[in-house]
């Protein structure tokens, strides 16, 4: 009995998808191959740019294997000689990004409250992994603050769980912290040299710190509006032995010594102007010392320079390339890629810095 030509047709096709060189597949953020005068400068021109767009994150489109496009095509191409639904399993993608962290292996890290998941932008292997294990079999609930832990794996600060989440570097939970300690634990940092954990507890006022068992060691503020203290604090960075503080509903960044010692030093002000403070979230900091600073409210990144200078504003409310729609975390890397977590647009945004010079 001979084959139906569809059917002979659809094997060949299948054949010839999976023909062809494959190996890890590439991470791509979007814009590697955009000319010239398509890239998108902060400040444009005719002003010196200090900054590119660099693409964004979105899920396992991110990932390309080699000769893709084109097996794609005949896969497609089979799927509708064979009747088979052209629509195929939905992708993995994000639904609603908090935060953002890097680890010195390479891997993106970003937390995902709807999905309720971490999802890893693995570059080295090539691949998307998402990790929904909080504690043993227990999923996660609200998961916000990232850090990157020892020796691979990273800490996951959920705060309807109300504990901080360790895993491993294969996602697998190893421990939790804080439990009975934090109210809503959001923002996390992390000093690797004196292993340190610091977790700002929203409900709490203050930010705790956790030594390397996991221990408490200390309490930094307590709720109020001077100096030293918190009305709601989320987000937190640790940079150059210093802690930086986003300090929501009193509008400012307070920055502390690693001993928790209140500086003389505040970024932003309450006001109705680009470049003041409504609602802060995430706070980073890159290698010339600039200070990032998501102002959730009207939708903006914010830069300033280490004194507290305001330099810059990037992003503003939309859906467009570059533009955001509630904005959350905010992570630089060593190379001084800056990473933002575009919440209710479902993707990460990133941005190259190009220095001062």
């Amino acid at each position: 009995m001979r084959a139906a030509p569809a059917t002979v047709l659809a094997a060949a096709l299948l054949a010839l998808a999976g023909c062809g060189t494959r190996g890890p597949a590439v991470l791509h953020f979007g814009m590697e191959d955009a000319p010239e005068g398509r890239r998108i400068l902060y400040p444009p021109p005719p002003e010196v740019p200090r900054f590119l767009f660099a693409g964004q994150l979105v899920g396992e489109s991110n990932f390309r294997a080699p000769g893709a496009a084109e097996r794609g095509a005949l896969e497609r191409l089979w799927r509708a000689v064979a009747g088979l639904d052209a629509a195929g399993a939905q992708p993995t993608v994000l639904q609603r990004p908090v935060a953002v962290c890097t680890d010195a292996g390479g891997r993106i890290y970003v937390s995902d409250a709807s999905r309720q998941a971490v999802f890893v932008f693995d570059e080295k292997a090539g691949e998307l992994l998402v990790w929904d294990k909080a504690i043993g079999l227990t999923g996660f609930a609200s998961p916000v603050g990232l850090a990157a832990a020892p020796e691979g794996g990273v800490f996951v600060a959920d705060a309807d769980l109300a504990i901080v989440a360790q895993l491993d570097r294969a996602g697998k939970p190893v421990r939790e912290i804080g439990r009975g300690l934090l109210k809503r634990p959001s923002g996390l940092a992390r000093d690797a040299d004196q292993g340190l954990l610091y977790v700002a507890d929203t409900y709490a006022h203050d930010v705790k710190v956790f030594d390397g068992e996991g221990r408490l060691v200390q309490m930094i503020g307590r709720r109020g509006e001077g100096n030293g203290e918190f009305n709601f604090p989320t987000h937190v960075a640790f940079a150059r032995g210093e802690l930086y503080v986003t300090d929501t509903m009193n509008s400012r960044v307070q920055v502390f010594s690693a001993a928790g010692e209140v500086l003389e030093r505040k970024f932003g002000a309450r006001g109705l102007y680009v470049g003041n403070l409504v609602r802060p979230k995430g706070v980073a900091v890159d290698g010339e010392g600039n200070v990032y600073v998501v102002e959730s409210y009207y939708d903006h990144l914010l830069v300033f320079s280490r004194g507290g200078q305001f330099l810059l504003p990037i992003g503003g409310t939309g859906q467009e390339t570059g533009r955001f729609f509630l904005p959350a975390g905010v992570w630089v890397d060593a190379r001084n890629r800056v990473f933002v977590a575009d919440m209710f647009n479902g993707r990460v945004t990133v941005f190259q810095f190009l220095g001062d010079g």
